[in-house]
């Protein structure tokens, strides 16, 4: 057809219409598509920040715990029955009762200092329970033993974070006191 001459002008003009009608029907197909590409594009976009946003606000989101964890709880419930080197009446006394006795100043049957004793035991306790450096996933620790708001012991070691998990028990007390022990491991 190319090496044809049109003669006819009203022909030429016809061959020109559908030639030019088929460029531009060809041209709008793959605008067409070109926008449906673009729309399917800013979706997955949109999808993408707002996916991006999400993970942002649970990663920040502060992982302290200020109710009890199962774990530090079952770890403060055991050492309270731990048994130590305190003697009364010829029986070794639990760490509960030591605490206790400590709160009352009183020495054990056996001549040791009630309260070095609990301490003593206690830090031995954590150390051997808890895998506790800044390369550890337990960073720190800090343990209270408050009665009536009079802090009796404070044991701290290492980092202290805004990350934790806390767990504690409430010990009847001499007089009628309330004894409150917290432990917090700090990740």
């Amino acid at each position: 057809m190319n090496n044809k001459i049109i003669k006819n002008k009203s022909a030429q003009e016809e061959i020109s219409k559908e030639i030019s009608g088929f460029r531009f029907c060809s041209k709008k197909k793959s605008t067409k598509a070109q926008e449906e590409m673009v729309g399917f594009a800013l979706i997955l976009i949109i999808v993408a920040i707002i996916f991006i946003v999400l993970l942002a606000v649970y990663i920040k989101k502060p992982q302290s715990e200020s109710v009890g964890n199962p774990e530090v709880n079952s770890f403060v419930q055991s050492f309270l029955q731990y048994t130590t080197t305190c003697e009364q009446n010829s029986e070794n006394l639990t760490l509960q009762r030591l605490i206790i006795k400590c709160q009352s100043e009183e020495r054990c049957d056996n001549g040791k200092d009630s309260c070095k004793v609990r301490n003593d035991t206690l830090k031995d306790i954590i150390k051997e329970s808890w895998n506790i450096g800044p390369e550890n996933p337990v960073k720190g620790y800090s343990l209270l033993i408050l009665s009536d708001d009079k802090q009796f012991l404070n044991l701290t070691n290492n980092v202290v974070t805004n990350n934790y998990k806390t767990g504690g028990q409430d010990l009847p007390g001499n007089e009628g006191e309330l004894v409150t022990i917290l432990f917090n491991a700090y990740s």
